[in-house]
């Protein structure tokens, strides 16, 4: 006997709704967002459970606490939906989706890996979003009096006296308290990046993907908890999916019949640039990494490919995000072989990919 089962979740209640194998609703019910009232409430329901949840802030914890008590929790990402809504409509909108096996995007959950490098991660880059906003807001300030700020000085501690001379008196005490703010956010990022990286040498694989070019200890960080496991992708089109990097083609009026009567295909494509379903962080990972390679002073195999590519009349921004998806594809076969990066080799595979 089965039963699929939608959870519409809020901060407060969630709506469960059961449907039978035959789409029956059976029942739905309100429950406090609540992990021991949900299980409760799931307990209650007999035969063999499939839950789908909508992406959200909870996600991953209802994911961890409900999975025991379910047969398979699956997590949809989230789509719009035209015509009535309300937490009732969504719920058997969820479980109907689950039954017809019609769930267009499964978010993957893995709450129990790189946890702890997880929320560190996340403090990370949240941190250093912070600061960032602060520096530009702090430059807002010398360039709405007109005070030319293309260099970085102004955000140091040696100049800041000279800087803040140069402003009047209103706009000075809004450029100390940034100034206070960017100290304080600064201090925080220090600490922040100093726990990162302890807990991240805690993880061998890390030392191995450092070795790829343009990945650094902290790019690695945000990787790992992100990804989980490179055995999540078969093919590294997937993973360049995944990243941000993969090209979203469209075609239409796919076959000609030939004067014999035979269909053929036409490979008439059109390209519509990247694809918009990703994970942002990986897509600024791959794309710093990238970034890092260009503009580095060694001469690297990777570094070759780009002056190669920027010679055949490849646009700059084109040649970027192709050596970004060379990169990806080189992290993720060495996560899933877990050797280190060897330039020879992988430019030898480059080579037999380019002529095949």
């Amino acid at each position: 006997m089965e039963r699929y089962l939608g959870l519409d979740v809020h901060a407060r209640s969630c709506t469960l709704a059961v449907l039978s194998q035959s789409g029956k609703r059976l029942k739905d019910l309100v429950v406090e967002t609540n992990g021991q009232a949900l299980i409760e409430a799931i307990r209650m329901i007999p035969g063999r459970k499939h839950l789908c949840i909508e992406e959200g802030t909870q996600s991953a914890w209802l994911y961890e606490v409900l999975t025991p008590w379910v047969h398979e929790v699956v997590v949809a990402g989230t789509t719009p939906r035209k015509g009535p809504k309300s937490d009732k409509i969504d719920a058997y909108a969820r479980a109907e989706e689950l039954r017809r096996g019609e769930v267009q995007q499964r978010v993957f959950k893995a709450p129990s890996a790189f946890t702890q490098l997880r929320e560190l991660a996340r403090t990370h880059l949240a941190l250093s979003r912070d600061l960032t906003r602060v520096k530009l807001r702090l430059k807002s300030v010398y360039r709405a009096r007109g005070v030319p700020t293309k260099s970085q000085a102004i955000y140091g501690t040696r100049q800041r006296s000279q800087w803040l001379s140069r402003l009047p008196e209103p706009s000075k005490r809004r450029a100390r308290r940034s100034y206070e703010q960017l100290d304080f956010l600064s201090k925080l990022k220090e600490k922040a990046e100093e726990d990162l990286l302890k807990e991240l040498r805690r993880h061998p694989i890390a030392k191995t993907l450092q070795t790829c070019p343009g990945l650094g200890p902290i790019r690695v960080a945000r990787l790992l908890p992100i990804v989980v496991t490179p055995h999540r992708f078969r093919t590294r089109q997937q993973f360049w999916s995944y990243c941000g990097l993969g090209l979203v083609v469209h075609s239409s009026s796919d076959w000609v019949q030939l004067p014999d009567g035979k269909w053929k295909r036409v490979p008439v494509w059109q390209t519509r640039g990247l694809s918009k379903q990703h994970n942002r962080v990986l897509k600024s990972v791959f794309k710093g990494a990238a970034t890092t390679v260009i503009i580095q002073g060694t001469r690297t195999p990777m570094q070759a490919d780009y002056a190669r590519m920027l010679k055949d009349g490849i646009k700059p921004n084109l040649a970027k995000l192709t050596l970004a998806r060379k990169i990806a594809a080189t992290a993720l076969r060495m996560w899933k072989d877990e050797e280190i990066y060897r330039p020879k080799i992988v430019h030898e595979r480059g080579t037999r990919a380019r002529e095949s």
